[in-house]
């Protein structure tokens, strides 16, 4: 893809600061069609699509959570891990303006504000991952390790299988 076919997004914008390799890849997003929706656009495992998830612990404290498509996360592996009482998603409106993104179209980089990043673990033993590039229907491929690189990332075993 050259430079006019792919959307200039503040993730973007952050990777190429960064300078951080991306490939850029574009879908046809569908509403509530998740993870397999964008693996199957693709041709990619959706264990290899990285959704990011925005919560808030029981003091409103908002964070990112990096998952697997194919899994879930336990919420209360995750609070526990933080200390926290309970954590859950956020509301839409809540997380668009934590991110300054749109619900479907979150990226963890160039958020509004720093939020701290918790990602499971075993996604940086995959050799590429694709996570969304700050727009619907745009995700992209990069290399897991730089994920350290550009965000602080806290690594987390909070993953369950998908009910």
């Amino acid at each position: 893809m050259s430079k006019e076919d792919f959307p200039m997004t503040t993730a973007v914008r952050e990777l190429k600061q960064r300078k951080v390799a991306f490939v850029p890849h574009l879908y046809s997003y569908v509403e509530h069609g998740g993870t397999k929706v964008s693996s199957d656009s693709l041709g990619v495992p959706e264990h290899a699509v990285i959704k990011t998830l925005v919560m808030e612990t029981d003091e409103h404290k908002p964070l990112l959570v990096l998952m697997h498509g194919d899994l879930e996360t336990s919420t209360k592996q995750l609070a526990r891990s933080l200390g926290a009482k309970h954590v859950e998603l956020c509301e839409a409106d809540a997380a668009q303006r934590h991110t300054g993104y749109v619900f479907g179209g979150t990226s963890p980089f160039g958020t509004r504000k720093r939020l701290p990043v918790y990602a499971e673990k075993t996604i940086f033993d995959l050799p590429k991952i694709y996570i969304n590039g700050g727009k619907r229907g745009f995700l992209v491929e990069i290399d897991p390790k730089e994920l350290k690189m550009v965000l602080e990332v806290t690594e987390v075993e909070v993953a369950i299988p998908s009910s």
